[in-house]
């Protein structure tokens, strides 16, 4: 009888650790970029996404990004002043926790701050986020759900029925207070309504230039209205409630960190 090839038995003793090789050759890389680059700039990302970190590299391919392994960059620069490899670079360390990350450039400072600064991208509030607004869905039709999501909106909370044929919201429904931590229902029904809560933006918080470390003011903030109404919409010709629904089952999307080594 020929064997299975479940039963296949791999022998482990062949295989290499590769961990420490990679962390080695990015320390490597990071304290080359000390050499290469008169400025590092730390800088922490929110509400982390994936392609529009991947704009900024793009943005920024003559300078040099780190993101996502800290304890690593950490270590490559020096957590003292006795292993730091550049005066001063030590006090970077202190800086890296959450999302953050190093940007090595030769670009002037006031460049570096009016990109980012001026870099904020609108998205769609996930699951666990804090919510920036009151936001209200008035009494009325909406038409721009097909009849079968009718169930499916009700499951999420909303106070829906079928009249005639069209889904009709009862009455005013409100989604999410101002500062209330968004439960999953809540942030499929925003992202439904085209209602984005989120921004993707990056915060520089300090520089290293010159053997010196300066630690940057706080960047500007946008103001967010407190409250908002979200009013029943009108039917449109690109209507898609294919994608709708898919919204519905798919979830949350997972993040993941998006890392140069």
């Amino acid at each position: 009888m020929p064997k299975s090839k479940r039963d296949k038995k791999i022998s482990l003793t062949q295989t290499k650790k590769k961990g420490l090789e990679l962390k080695q050759k990015l320390i490597e890389e990071i304290r080359s970029c000390t050499e290469k680059y008169v400025r590092v700039f730390t800088f922490s990302v929110h509400n982390m996404r994936n392609v529009q970190l991947k704009e900024v590299r793009n943005d920024w391919h003559s300078s040099r990004f780190f993101f996502g392994k800290n304890k690593v960059m950490s270590l490559a620069l020096g957590r003292t002043a006795e292993d730091e490899c550049k005066d001063n670079i030590h006090k970077l360390s202190s800086q890296l926790h959450g999302q953050t990350g190093l940007l090595f450039t030769n670009k002037p400072k006031k460049e570096v701050l009016d990109y980012f600064d001026g870099y904020r991208m609108p998205d769609y509030a996930r699951s666990g986020n804090i919510a920036t607004q009151t936001v209200h869905l008035e009494q009325g039709p909406m038409p721009e759900f097909s009849h079968s999501m009718e169930p499916q909106l009700r499951q999420l909370g909303l106070p829906t029925s079928l009249q005639r044929g069209t889904v009709t919201l009862l009455r005013e429904h409100k989604v999410c207070e101002k500062d209330d931590v968004l439960t999953p229902e809540q942030a499929r029904i925003l992202k439904l309504f085209g209602h984005m809560m989120a921004e993707f933006h990056i915060t520089v918080e300090g520089v290293w230039e010159k053997n010196k470390w300066k630690v940057l003011a706080e960047r500007p903030v946008p103001i967010v209205p407190p409250k908002v109404t979200v009013r029943p919409k009108k039917k449109s010709d690109d209507d898609d409630d294919e994608a709708a629904m898919e919204d519905l089952e798919e979830g949350d999307d997972k993040i993941e960190s998006d890392e140069e080594t």
